[in-house]
């Protein structure tokens, strides 16, 4: 199996971000990528949002009111409620489900209030005040979030279309004065003053949250990163995200272009066909589209080259890139050029092209070689032009914030594609090169690849318990969330 389970977790589309995506139509194309959420993930990213909600329920602000009352015998009065405070807004048990036809629905049950304030009444000279607390009980919330895309700027959009309370109980206490029965005789008013304003307010602080702190969050997941000087990777949204009784999938363009000259690539993604056993939060879809993209960038750009010499070369090695040695493989070679070093440029003579199976991951990609001898002004002598035809196993792994790579070389052909020295059996020099590719020219791209490629993730998300499993055309990632 070509392919390992790291060490470290990958940072694939994360929890919290795909926690928000709804429903829409399945993309016209294949994505590059596919992120998709579980409803464990779901699970766990409820409990995050619940959480942030819960604070912005507490700044709800009860403003003052007042009132007059009328008792028999001793006249009319007036009260005043005033310095209103919530002190814990709890929300115990909440939860999102998935909602084909809606999006996601949130829903919050048993949800409980606590208020404390400050109170007056008048009658005629006789003043009185005190404190009182109260206590809303049995509050329920039920919310739609619907989320779709911005087709210019591939993020993910959220609104709340749709939200509804309900609040079973509001009791008041009163205390500070030995007049605040008179309160507690028209109690019902009060307490039917402050559910009016609960209730009104709730669902204004849900949509607000959603239109501003979830689309807030949802911008900080980037959907184009810069790699180097040559190429970007495209993590923009291609058609708005679906959801499905079991799983909430964000669909990515997941691919690489060149940063100054973008344009697509001449081939499309296939489609992933996604394994229905699922144990892990949230999981990542890399397509082979996305590892292809990124090999025709760079061979585009003509930066897949690499010159290698001697002092590349172990010191111990009884290989050496000069005349000499070439000569006992070559005769020409060192009678034409005596004792000078000899140069080897690798370049990319077509886009590498990687497979992927259940098996593993194979890189077959096709370079040219040019051997040089490099004369004694320093000036270069062209000796011979090779075509080498590779099969490397690929080993993909991660750190926690990208994704990383290893190649092993198992089988190199070679082909002489010309010849300045003479003709000669180039099967003489595929001893020479099977050393010096795996110890000269494998090294520096693995040196390239543990660098990494970055992939999307918003702020705060940790990601552990790592899968990574090879399927047909695409790599599959798991892994469960920490956000904090």
């Amino acid at each position: 199996n070509m392919a390992r389970e790291p060490d470290k977790a990958l940072t694939p589309a994360t929890l919290v971000v795909l926690a928000t995506l709804g429903t829409a139509a399945i993309a016209t194309t294949n994505p590059g990528i596919v992120a998709r959420i579980t409803q464990k993930g779901l699970d766990y990213a409820c409990q995050q949002g619940v959480a942030v909600l819960q604070k912005e329920l507490e700044k709800i602000t009860i403003p003052t009111f007042s009132g007059s009352f009328k008792i028999k015998h001793l006249g009319k009065g007036h009260y005043s409620f005033y310095s209103m405070a919530i002190r814990g807004f709890q929300l115990p048990s909440s939860q999102i489900k998935l909602a084909p036809s809606e999006g996601l629905d949130l829903s919050i049950a048993n949800a409980n209030v606590k208020i404390s304030g400050k109170w007056k009444a008048r009658k005629n000279f006789i003043k009185t005040s005190g404190n009182f607390d109260l206590s809303v009980e049995g509050v329920s919330i039920s919310a739609v979030l619907k989320l779709g895309f911005d087709p210019a700027s591939g993020h993910c959009t959220v609104s709340c279309p749709r939200c509804s309370n309900h609040i079973n109980s509001v009791r008041v206490h009163i205390s500070g004065s030995s007049l605040g029965w008179l309160i507690n005789l028209f109690h019902e008013k009060i307490e039917s003053s402050l559910r009016n304003r609960m209730t009104s307010e709730i669902c204004k602080v849900v949509t607000s949250s959603v239109s501003s702190k979830l689309q807030q969050y949802l911008e900080t997941l980037p959907v184009t990163t810069r790699i180097d000087h040559v190429a970007g990777i495209n993590y923009s949204l291609v058609a708005p995200p679906t959801a499905t009784t079991d799983n909430l999938d964000g669909q990515l363009k997941g691919e690489f272009f060149r940063w100054a000259h973008p344009s697509p690539p001449p081939f499309a993604p296939p489609p992933l066909a996604f394994p229905s056993d699922h144990d892990r939060m949230v999981y990542l879809g890399i397509s082979n589209y996305f590892f292809n993209t990124a090999g025709f960038v760079y061979q585009q750009a003509g930066v897949l080259n690499l010159t290698v010499t001697d002092n590349m070369i172990p010191k111990e090695s009884k290989v050496r890139l000069t005349t000499e040695v070439f000569g006992i493989l070559i005769p020409q070679v060192a009678k034409m050029f005596p004792n000078m070093k000899v140069q080897l440029v690798f370049w990319a003579s077509s886009p590498p092209h990687l497979t992927m199976h259940p098996e593993g991951l194979v890189l077959t990609p096709t370079l040219d070689a040019q051997a040089f001898a490099v004369l004694p002004n320093s000036s270069l002598a062209p000796l011979f032009m090779l075509r080498l035809s590779m099969n490397i196993s690929v080993m993909v792994g991660a750190t926690p914030d990208r994704l990383v790579g290893q190649l092993r070389l198992n089988r190199l052909l070679l082909e002489l594609k010309h010849s300045d020295i003479g003709p000669f059996s180039v099967e003489v020099l595929q001893a020479v090169m099977n050393y010096v590719v795996p110890i000269a020219v494998i090294p520096k791209v693995n040196e390239r690849l543990q660098e990494g490629f970055p992939l999307p993730m918003p702020k705060n998300v940790q990601l552990f318990n790592l899968v990574l499993q090879s399927h047909q055309n695409f790599l599959l990632f798991g892994a469960d969330v920490h956000y904090g």
